[in-house]
């Protein structure tokens, strides 16, 4: 999928004023409320912008779809209790729902846990995670926690049970951005379960938004052109 370098860099620049944001806290964290969400639309952009064929048409709406709820679910999230009571929870649903979008996805041209091995391995690693945090998880939280977990396991596995299958660099691509949102909502996790990370936002945010990257990133290069009007001689 080729990507203008402007596209790119526009990206990295709301990633890196969402992460400062949060990071500095006080009056800075209006910069993390408008560049967080504003990362992940133009992300959402670049799949928007990518032509695609009938082949490809289902999974580019799913992945959309992903991302979308991903952007709602940056938006619930970041509220403060005193905007809206159930912020968490509401942000927690909004991204099983991208999850189950992003699954969707990648169940599109690949059998659904076909190898095993992925969804096995990253189950036992989820409840190994999910034994330490669960005492510090609240009991009327347990619930959504635990199905938010399955489900982001899911769709994990998937990925790189998709691209063992494929073999494409595309399905590589989602692979690994599936391994990155497991990686970032791990540490989100532990962050708010467990004990404070160092370094929070970069470590959650930057993983969150390389996989939110990769993931789009994911649509085969001939799937089609980027529908972004500029000349070839600003692609990368």
């Amino acid at each position: 999928m080729p990507v203008s370098r402007l596209h790119q860099s526009l990206i990295a620049l709301s990633a890196a004023l969402a992460i400062l944001g949060s990071t500095l806290g006080g009056a800075a964290i209006w910069l993390h409320y408008i560049a967080k969400p504003l990362a992940t639309l133009l992300i959402a952009a670049l799949v928007w912008r990518h032509a695609t064929p009938a082949t490809y048409a289902a999974y580019r709406r799913a992945l959309l779809a992903g991302l979308g709820f991903s952007w709602l679910g940056d938006v619930l999230l970041m509220l403060p209790k005193s905007t809206l009571a159930l912020g968490f929870e509401l942000g927690l649903a909004s991204f099983l729902l991208a999850h189950l979008c992003f699954l969707r996805a990648l169940t599109r041209d690949a059998r659904w846990a076909r190898p095993l091995w992925p969804l096995l391995f990253l189950l036992l690693i989820g409840c190994a995670n999910l034994a330490v945090l669960w005492p510090g998880i609240g009991a009327a939280l347990r619930p959504p926690v635990l199905a938010y977990m399955l489900c982001l396991v899911a769709m994990s596995a998937q990925a790189i049970a998709r691209a063992r299958s494929l073999a494409t660099p595309a399905s590589s691509l989602a692979a690994l951005g599936g391994l990155l949102f497991l990686s970032s909502d791990t540490l989100l996790a532990y962050n708010k379960f467990y004990a404070p990370l160092p370094a929070s936002a970069l470590l959650v945010l930057g993983t969150y938004y390389a996989a939110l990257y990769l993931l789009a990133r994911s649509l085969p290069a001939g799937a089609g052109a980027a529908l972004s009007g500029l000349t070839s001689s600003s692609r990368t």
